[in-house]
């Protein structure tokens, strides 16, 4: 057997079953998929080309589990305002003027720049216009979860939730047979959406097998108008409607108690914590250590790039892991190797494709970056992983590799034209803030 791509590392972090970083390690790819993990000292097939990384780790592409790509061209528009008013002073009104399929095609190359660069493999995305948002992913290379948005109330996208609700299944049937693209189903919020609508979200991602994600429990305004109005917590009122299950994300949770998190563990629903949103917004802290302890799934996301204002998951890392210490009031809660299973293989899980991708696995697609460990910063090195997590080890990051495809390679990216991007983007900004 003849592989495509031979690997050597200095350290190979996998983030399968144990916790081991190995040394010395190859990881052999043949046709986008993962096919051997071995020591280097061991004879393994020849392969076509071979990169050598003396002084980097490898491991699985981070997965963005919770973001709005598009938003990147609002980047900056309307900082330092709690969330309700930058919604709906700011955010509502400027998407219901620009929002378009350009919009969100040339919002979510910009988005993927930024992602490859800190070495991101997969971003869920919740937006408008979600076929234009996929095939940018596409053009790039790139891994993507798609969740289309569902609210009762119309935009310039669609009216009411039924005619969200179609416009995502006429998404599913364009790209379920394409690789690279994942489509699911994004109701907004429990405040956003009703009963009836959930309802039929749940009945259509059973039987299509689609992945649902949700934004809950981010205030407490949410969660105190819920029990004003409906005598339960969201939370509770969602397992009432049979809407969560293990296919469903909850993005955000920061007011969350014990009955929220007994739900959570009854239903298998998984929590996507997005730290830095959270605190620029102060909308509160995600008790990640109680949900770990629990044993509840946690991927980590980035939101969008209007409430934070980056896409850099390995920053995002280091945020969860510190103020998960913070909160739990415990320096050992959430160690690093924790925040990089959140990262990976917990994002994976979370969006349903933890069998294609999310660890350095046979079979699994080779979603996969390398960085560089030797710099000034990062000197003197004890503990790859833990250097990884509490370093900006994003600057180093060096290649990044989509189901085998380099798509940053020696720090540039190949995919995509950055400086035409960038163009792009300033076009939009001379027209939404002139």
């Amino acid at each position: 057997m003849q592989a495509d791509l031979r690997i050597d590392a200095r350290w190979v972090l996998p983030l399968g079953e144990s916790n081991e970083v190995l040394e010395n390690h190859s990881v052999y790819v043949t046709e986008g998929r993962i096919v051997g993990l071995q020591p280097q000292s061991e004879q393994g097939p020849e392969a076509k080309e071979h990169i050598n990384l003396e002084d980097h780790i490898l491991l699985p592409g981070y997965i963005n589990a919770h973001g709005h790509a598009a938003m990147s061209l609002f980047r900056g528009l309307a900082d330092d305002l709690p969330l309700m008013t930058w919604l709906q002073d700011h955010i509502w009104p400027a998407e219901a003027q620009w929002v378009s399929g350009d919009f969100v095609y040339q919002g979510t190359q910009l988005a993927i720049a930024e992602m490859l660069r800190c070495g991101t493999t997969t971003f869920a995305d919740m937006y408008f216009y979600s076929g234009d948002s996929i095939e940018a992913a596409i053009d790039a290379g790139m891994r993507t979860v798609s969740f289309t948005p569902v609210l009762d109330f119309p935009t310039n996208f669609a009216q009411n939730a039924d005619e969200y609700i179609r416009k995502t299944l006429d998404v599913h049937s364009k790209y379920r047979h394409q690789p690279l693209a994942h489509v699911g189903i994004g109701p907004h919020a429990p405040y956003t959406v009703s009963d009836e609508p959930l309802k039929e979200i749940t009945t259509t991602a059973s039987q299509l097998q689609m992945p649902v994600q949700i934004h809950l429990h981010e205030t407490a305004f949410e969660v105190s108008q819920s029990v004003e109005e409906r005598g339960m917590r969201p939370t509770q009122r969602l397992a009432e409607l049979g809407f969560l299950n293990e296919s469903v994300s909850c993005v955000h949770m920061t007011q969350i108690n014990d009955i929220d998190i007994e739900i959570l563990k009854q239903t298998g629903a998984s929590v996507v914590h997005c730290p830095e949103s959270n605190l620029k917004l102060a909308s509160g802290f995600c008790p990640v250590a109680s949900l770990l302890s629990e044993g509840v799934n946690l991927g980590l996301g980035t939101d969008g790039a209007a409430s934070n204002n980056d896409l850099n998951i390995q920053g995002e890392m280091k945020s969860a892991a510190m103020l998960a210490k913070a909160v739990a009031n415990d320096a050992a809660a959430v160690p690093a190797m924790a925040a990089l299973r959140m990262a990976t293989s917990g994002s994976a899980k979370a969006l349903g494709i933890d069998e294609l991708t999310g660890s350095i696995e046979a079979g699994k697609y080779a979603d996969l970056q390398a960085v560089r460990m030797s710099e000034l910063t990062q000197s003197p090195l004890y503990d790859p992983a833990s250097q990884l997590v509490y370093t900006d080890s994003s600057r180093y990051t060096e290649y990044v590799w989509v189901a085998g495809k380099a798509l940053l390679s020696r720090g540039e990216l190949t995919s995509i034209d950055a400086s035409q991007i960038l163009e792009k983007t300033r076009q939009w900004q001379s027209k939404i803030q002139p």
